[in-house]
């Protein structure tokens, strides 16, 4: 939902063209959330998810660690007041002068997935830290993680072995259960996994410190989801039960769940069409679409909750496409979007929880839009 400071400041601003605003207030509310859930487990804030400074500054105030994906990033972590010690280097895929640039920076938390990448940042960060992706099922997600990144855990193991041969340290076992994760069971089923690495390598002598236990934790967007404390508990009891009373260091890497419903996009309605006379449903189209922010859509996964100012009116289906020339350029068609019938030219809607990955998303000026501006009040 928009917050007071939202809709006040959309009232007062009124501000020009599509815009993001998000609000710190619920920021800070969710990174307490997850500290009083999880308060033995560090946090890695996901900084792909929205990397305005404001947010990273506020979070590194808080106490927050942040999970990196390239060296640009770890910079804005440094800037926002990070030392390199809460930094880690989270994707899978780095150059290794990358790699290299980041280990002068301080960082020495690095993630692998293969035993190439363990060389290169064997040659690039010796000594360095590396904890291993491990795939998952993704089952329960709506934006299954399963594929690109991450190897099966018996290879794991042998990435981790040739970690510690080649003088780094093998520090520990990561996964990402799929973004926007509902099953609670989710992560127990990841953490059967990592215990049975732990002690495979145990038996080599190489002795595993931690678990990274990744993103997933969802924003509300149409359908409710569990609080954080369930997701806190339900990965509470799949570390007892399969770590016993020998608990690793844990960490968490939330994104859409730290700022995902901390931000609102207000657009406005372009054009509201039919394709012949008696077709049964609209066709909305709004200032923003696909590449001005909401790439989310793609395979209409992610589904926003849309409000107008005719909300209490009649509703139907329609189509909502953006406004520029690209076919792909279509949001919601398959399950088509029920919004209010006396919907028209120039209404202005607010599409919510739209605070992670939308600003990133956006395109530099394809069809010659400016990127999405964004305000962090």
């Amino acid at each position: 939902m928009a917050t007071q400071r939202i809709l006040d400041f959309l009232a007062d601003r009124r501000p020009e063209g599509p815009c993001l605003v998000v609000d710190l207030d619920v920021v800070r509310t969710n990174y307490l959330s997850f500290a009083r859930a999880m308060p033995a487990t560090r946090i890695f804030y996901a900084v792909k998810a929205n990397p305005a400074p404001e947010i990273l500054s506020l979070l590194a105030s808080l106490g927050s660690c942040f999970d990196t994906a390239s060296v640009p990033e770890i910079e804005m972590a440094l800037a926002a007041g990070a030392g390199p010690d809460r930094i880690s280097f989270g994707n899978t895929i780095k150059k290794e002068r990358d790699i290299a640039k980041a280990h002068a920076l301080g960082v020495t938390l690095f993630a692998v997935d293969s035993v190439e990448e363990v060389e290169k940042t064997a040659r690039a960060a010796p000594g360095a830290r590396v904890f291993c992706r491990i795939l998952t099922d993704g089952e329960g997600a709506e934006w299954p993680l399963s594929r690109k990144f991450g190897c099966v855990p018996a290879m794991a193991v042998d990435v981790l072995d040739r970690a510690h041969a080649l003088g780094l340290n093998a520090y520990g076992v990561s996964f990402h259960v799929g973004s926007q994760q509902t099953q609670l069971a989710a992560w127990e089923r990841a953490l059967k996994e990592a215990a049975g690495i732990f002690r495979t390598l145990a038996e080599r002598g190489i002795t595993l410190s931690m678990v990274n236990l990744g993103g997933g934790f969802p924003a509300r967007y149409l359908k409710d989801v569990p609080k954080v404390s369930r997701y806190g508990n339900a990965i509470q009891k799949g570390l007892a039960k399969h770590f016993g009373n020998d608990i690793p260091e844990t960490i968490i890497e939330p994104g859409r769940g730290m700022v995902g419903g901390a931000g609102v996009i207000k657009a406005e309605v372009v054009l509201v069409s039919k394709k012949q006379a008696d077709d049964d449903k609209r066709w909305v189209y709004l200032d923003i679409g696909k590449f001005g922010g909401l790439a989310e859509t793609m395979e209409e996964a992610i589904r926003y909750p849309i409000t107008t100012p005719r909300d209490r009116d009649p509703k139907a289906p329609c189509i909502v496409a953006g406004p520029t020339c690209d076919s792909a350029d279509v949001l919601y068609e398959k399950k088509p979007y029920d919004l209010p019938v006396t919907l028209t030219v120039g209404d202005e809607v607010l599409i919510e929880a739209a605070g992670a990955y939308t600003t990133t998303y956006a395109t530099v000026a394809f069809n010659g839009f400016a990127p999405l501006q964004a305000y962090i009040i």
